[in-house]
């Protein structure tokens, strides 16, 4: 069963030049690759240039799709998810800023297909961070919360993505038992400007909470952000998840864990991303209110 990567490009050609490399020196066989369209004619050159990068690439099959408007992240990634699980039961998703260590697409792949008739298992993940990977932690583990830096998905687990905002998800989990912030307080707090700002992978995250499903982490990240800058995709102003230097890939299991969560995660989670004070809350409405006011 060939696994293709789904990669999502916009007008960042330098780092997606890095992240080819990555993809190249992990010998993916197929990638459909997904290249938005300028906002504006600012633009225009950089999605010109990385457009090209796209129809350079010789050592695999390239399934390219130029889009002819600018959808925006988050309707990009979901329309393009959705085709690629239309037709292949397993997937990876790369996004133009997340760069690899070799081995990673393949160790990958190898839970994919481990757990591929596993239904609780609903996606794999090459990305953890200190901050949440349990300290007893050698081996790979499972966590309630999936995340979006390089990660691997089924048709199964997709299917419904697209029936339900993030918000609505929250509720689906709730009714499960499952309290909206019992990940942490970023997730409803995502989820309340998913549509406003085009966002896609809080919906991801919920989708799973929805369901009860799981994701398979590394014991440590095989996977980097390099997009840490205010043009990047999808988190300008996360530094605080900045890894360490990355080490070799871990060993692929000899045998694989149980789908079951680890205790600590949602512990972890919540540590990471607490809830708020309203005091905290005004403060960053006001600071809000005076960028708007002084631009």
């Amino acid at each position: 069963m060939i696994i293709p990567v789904a990669l999502f490009a916009y007008a960042r050609p330098v780092l997606l030049a890095r992240v080819l490399e990555c993809l190249r020196a992990n010998a993916v066989p197929l990638i459909y690759a997904f290249a938005d369209a300028p906002r504006g004619a600012g633009d225009a050159a950089r999605v010109a240039e990385t457009r090209s990068l796209l129809r350079s690439i010789d050592w695999c099959e390239v399934r390219l799709t130029e889009r002819a408007e600018n959808l925006g992240l988050g309707r990009n990634i979901l329309a393009g998810v959705s085709e690629v699980a239309a037709h292949h039961e397993a997937f990876v998703v790369w996004e133009d800023d997340l760069i690899c260590v070799p081995g990673t697409y393949q160790w990958v792949c190898a839970a994919l297909r481990h757990y591929a008739d596993d239904e609780r298992a609903m996606s794999v993940s090459a990305w953890t961070h200190p901050r949440v990977t349990p300290l007893d932690t050698t081996v790979p583990y499972f966590d309630g919360r999936a995340d979006c830096w390089v990660w691997g998905g089924y048709a199964r687990s997709w299917q419904g993505m697209s029936e339900t905002t993030a918000a609505e998800k929250l509720v689906a989990a709730a009714a499960r038992g499952c309290a909206a912030d019992a990940y942490g307080a970023d997730l409803p707090a995502m989820a309340e400007v998913e549509l406003q700002k085009n966002i896609w992978a809080v919906r991801w995250l919920s989708h799973h909470l929805a369901h009860g499903g799981l994701c398979l982490r590394p014991p440590w990240s095989m996977v980097e952000h390099i997009g840490f800058d205010a043009n990047a995709t999808n988190a300008g102003a996360a530094t605080d998840w900045a890894n360490p230097p990355l080490r070799a890939v871990p060993p692929i299991p000899s045998e694989w864990p149980e789908a079951r969560e680890h205790a600590d995660c949602r512990i972890l989670w919540s540590e990471a991303n607490p809830r708020q004070s309203w005091l905290s809350r005004v403060g960053r409405k006001i600071v809000r209110l005076l960028r708007r006011f002084t631009k």
